[in-house]
């Protein structure tokens, strides 16, 4: 039976993400209306007990909370360019980057809505699972986060990161590129024993707990940020490193694979050892990128 005096939430967007979410909060007790541009998606939920909208502008004038779950950001503005905002508590859990979540803030708060932007880190399985460590990063609004924390809470674990609209997706790309970056890290480990008398079984298990060792190494690369000193108690300097690599790259020749998920990083080292800074371990790789950028930014390719 639908708990009353939970706060009714409406939802736009019934894909595999939203469907998710939907059926987090009405197992809570959470009265939903829901809208999809594909009807089907919504009414599957219509049996679970959700309200299904005719219209976003019906779905939005239903409820304060406003939960929306769409492709993308240009999806959201087509959604609710014709609903009355007024009023609302906007949470676009729509994936974009920080510039999209700061532009829709100021879209939104001009349409008399407050506004969180969000960032999911999780997959739809994870979606009202508590042990599955799901969490959803929410910036924007501190008194929309703080009045809706709880119902926020119910699908994943909520993380406000700060009033700057676009910290959300700061967050959530910084962790997805950092996942990228190991990704292709293992994917190389596997190609290299791809063709020996190697089990992948036997491999997997050697590469979860290395990989688990060396990954404080995020917490000493934040303290040599935040310190300006990346020489200090270095075990491994990038003049080490730099030639540590030829034999990752010779190996990788001996076992016909290419090394193209490696040689851009190799590169940047090797870079930042050519302007002098061979007693350092790799964190002045994080300025490189940033001062790289800003030149091709301030002077783009013809």
């Amino acid at each position: 039976m639908t708990d009353n005096t939970r706060s009714p939430i409406t939802l736009l967007g019934a894909g595999a993400m939203g469907a998710a979410l939907a059926h987090a909060w009405l197992a809570a007790g959470h009265p939903v209306t829901v809208w999809n541009r594909t009807p089907a998606r919504a009414e599957a939920l219509a049996a679970e007990g959700a309200t299904v909208a005719a219209s976003a502008a019906e779905a939005v004038a239903a409820n304060r909370l406003v939960i929306v779950c769409l492709l993308d950001d240009a999806s959201v503005g087509e959604a609710l360019e014709s609903a009355g905002l007024a009023g609302r508590d906007l949470v676009n859990l729509t994936t974009g980057t920080p510039a999209q979540g700061r532009a829709r803030a100021a879209w939104a708060e001009a349409r008399g809505a407050r506004f969180l932007d969000a960032g999911i880190m999780a997959v739809p399985p994870m979606i009202g699972v508590p042990e599955s460590g799901a969490y959803v990063f929410y910036s924007g609004s501190a008194d929309l986060f703080e009045e809706h924390r709880e119902t926020l809470a119910v699908p994943a674990g909520a993380v406000y990161v700060g009033a700057d609209a676009g910290f959300a997706a700061l967050h959530d790309v910084a962790l997805l590129s950092a996942m990228s970056g190991m990704f292709a890290g293992i994917l190389h480990a596997f190609a290299l024993i791809r063709r020996e008398d190697v089990a992948p079984s036997d491999l997997a298990p050697l590469l979860v707990s290395w990989l688990g060792a060396m990954a404080p190494m995020a917490l000493q690369t934040a303290e040599r940020l935040e310190s300006g000193e990346y020489t200090e108690g270095v075990v491994s300097n990038l003049a080490m490193q730099v030639a540590g690599n030829a034999t990752l790259l010779r190996t990788a020749h001996e076992q016909g694979v290419t090394p193209e998920l490696l040689t851009p990083y190799m590169a940047l080292l090797e870079r930042r050892l050519a302007d002098g800074h061979g007693d350092e371990d790799p964190t002045g790789v994080v300025d490189l990128l940033a001062s790289r950028a800003a030149a091709l930014t301030a002077n783009p390719p013809a």
